[in-house]
């Protein structure tokens, strides 16, 4: 049998169209990318070029000083380690909570489910403030602990609206063969619903991760040992301690106080943007599907 095919000729309007969209979004990517690139050239710039306005898109005077004063700090390696610690138990802890809660709260046949939105949607809005949490997480034992930084912020209500939102648009057939068949409530959650959610669950991983990893007020609050910091402290310290005009300082010390900012914004950043493009391909989709109700 011969297959026929039916080709839709261009009109020059379709074509303008299309340049012009091309012409946009390159504009658009270039102007999202530029400040990247000009971070990690003042990163690797001279000192000279970099008060002298001459960095913009790459490095001017190579020069890797900062970075290796950073980097060769033992301190700094053991802070990165504790922040991979934070940012793994934490976001497993908080995908945990919010898959679960949001399955339930996906059942509208469940009692009591509208209170239990309207108590997730009020913390959403409304804290108990700087001090009460404080009160709180040191009367709990927390401070100085791992504890004090992975549970505090377990749940996201953001992330468990969009969960609950594609849970709801989960087919139900699908769970009531599952049932027919003999699964339990768990057994249906495990072996069904989350094998076809990976979509959303892999954007709420990122999401939680990138969070996690960028998180530093916890840590500077809670923390008294240097030994327990996350990496973004100690980046901070060192961005707060390296202040001065250059005079009176030595060549190295004014070099890393001139784009130390740089380094350790790119130190910091350069393993979720190694991340994110083995993901990508669920992103969109998932925050669609959690996102679009019908």
């Amino acid at each position: 049998m011969r297959s026929t095919t039916t080709t839709v000729k261009a009109t020059a309007g379709y074509r303008v169209f299309t340049w012009f969209n091309i012409v946009a979004l390159t504009v658009v990517g270039a102007l999202t990318l530029y400040p990247f690139l000009n971070l990690a050239a003042r990163a690797f710039s001279s000192e000279a070029a970099i008060r002298g306005g001459e960095v913009f898109a790459w490095p001017v005077g190579f020069n890797t000083t900062t970075l290796q004063s950073v980097v060769s700090q033992e301190m700094f390696w053991i802070n990165y380690r504790n922040t991979v610690v934070y940012t793994v138990l934490a976001t497993a802890i908080a995908m945990v909570l919010t898959t679960t809660f949001a399955y339930v709260l996906s059942k509208k046949h469940l009692k009591g489910r509208t209170f239990l939105v309207g108590l997730a949607l009020f913390t959403m809005f409304f804290t108990g403030g700087l001090i009460p949490n404080y009160v709180l997480i040191s009367a709990l034992g927390f401070k100085n602990t791992i504890w004090a930084i992975v549970l505090p912020q377990a749940i996201s209500v953001f992330n468990l609206l969009v969960m609950k939102s594609f849970f709801e648009n989960f087919p139900t057939e699908l769970e009531e063969a599952a049932a027919i068949d003999g699964l339990s409530t768990y057994g249906i959650f495990l072996r069904i619903v989350l094998p076809l959610s990976k979509a959303v669950i892999a954007t709420m991983i990122l999401f939680y991760a990138v969070a996690f990893w960028n998180s530093w007020f916890q840590a500077f609050l809670y923390m008294d040992n240097p030994s327990m910091y996350p990496v973004t402290v100690f980046l901070r310290n060192i961005i707060a301690g390296a202040t001065g005009t250059g005079e009176g300082l030595s060549d190295i010390a004014v070099q890393v106080g001139a784009n130390v900012k740089a380094v350790t914004t790119l130190l910091t950043v350069l393993p979720i943007v190694c991340l994110y493009p083995f993901i990508q391909k669920y992103f969109v989709s998932g925050v669609m599907l959690g996102s679009v109700k019908g």
